[in-house]
């Protein structure tokens, strides 16, 4: 039997959402899925990974450790590669907040699986989203959903609390993490982290941040428990996308990847 889903023209954004990601630069929903929806969701990205990401180019799959299949931690273009993820990316509720906040019309651009596998688990470095993006003017969310549950010890994410109002990025920098090849180099100010806003929460908590918005997590220093995510990723239709500049900046990525021997 087919899972029933949240719908794009089912669901309707909560009051007084497009103004507090305005103030805030990020969104906070929970519950998001249910526990059955949830349950649904999970076993789906189980026969995903089964099923599909052994077909799947080795670009698009990153692992901590890539002698250890175990170690799975990022997919990229899950929708690209499956139908079930194509409905939930392309028509799914992500998509209803995501064109509330922008305002817009949206462009669906990527849909990508995480994991901090215990113990292992690297840091996610501070950073901003549009710097990898290319954009022009930049504006484009992300939206994380929490598989299961999350918190201090296994990596929940981190905010910087109005930072997607500055005007121009913060400096980025080489950070030598699989999946998040760019960080911000002068984070850590008292400022910054008077500004900081944390979400543990449990298994079904969606989260949705501008592009510009300084974020970060810490790594997985749980012996026992994982930290599975999905992420999507919205352009609105206004923006313009530098093509030149992000097939460079993805070419160059790509062979640094695979010199090192990460992907």
């Amino acid at each position: 039997m087919e899972a029933e889903m949240i719908s794009h023209s089912k669901f309707e954004p909560p009051t007084g959402a497009l103004e507090k990601f305005n103030d805030d630069g990020y969104l906070c929903l929970h519950p998001f899925y249910d526990a059955d929806q949830l349950t649904e969701l999970n076993d789906q990205v189980e026969r995903f990974i089964r099923d599909v990401v052994p077909t799947m180019p080795q670009e698009q799959v990153y692992f901590e450790d890539k002698a250890d299949m175990a170690t799975l931690k990022q997919l990229q273009k899950m929708f690209e590669f499956d139908e079930y993820f194509r409905d939930l990316m392309e028509n799914g509720a992500p998509r209803r907040i995501a064109e509330e906040v922008l305002q817009d019309e949206v462009v669906p651009v990527n849909m990508q699986y995480f994991n901090k596998p215990p113990g292992i688990g690297q840091p996610t470095p501070a950073h901003q989203d549009g710097y990898y993006f290319h954009l022009d003017p930049c504006e484009a969310v992300t939206g994380w959903l929490a598989l299961e549950d999350v918190d201090e010890e296994t990596g929940c994410i981190h905010y910087l609390r109005g930072s997607h109002k500055t005007p121009r990025f913060r400096p980025h920098g080489q950070s030598g993490v699989l999946g998040f090849s760019q960080g911000i180099t002068d984070f850590g100010s008292p400022a910054d982290y008077a500004n900081e806003v944390s979400f543990p929460g449990t298994g079904g908590t969606f989260l949705m941040h501008h592009a510009k918005t300084v974020h970060w997590a810490s790594g997985n220093t749980s012996k026992t428990r994982t930290r599975k995510a999905l992420g999507f990723i919205y352009y609105a239709k206004r923006a313009k996308l530098d093509h030149i500049a992000k097939d460079a900046y993805q070419t160059a990525l790509d062979a640094r990847l695979k010199i090192t021997e990460m992907i």
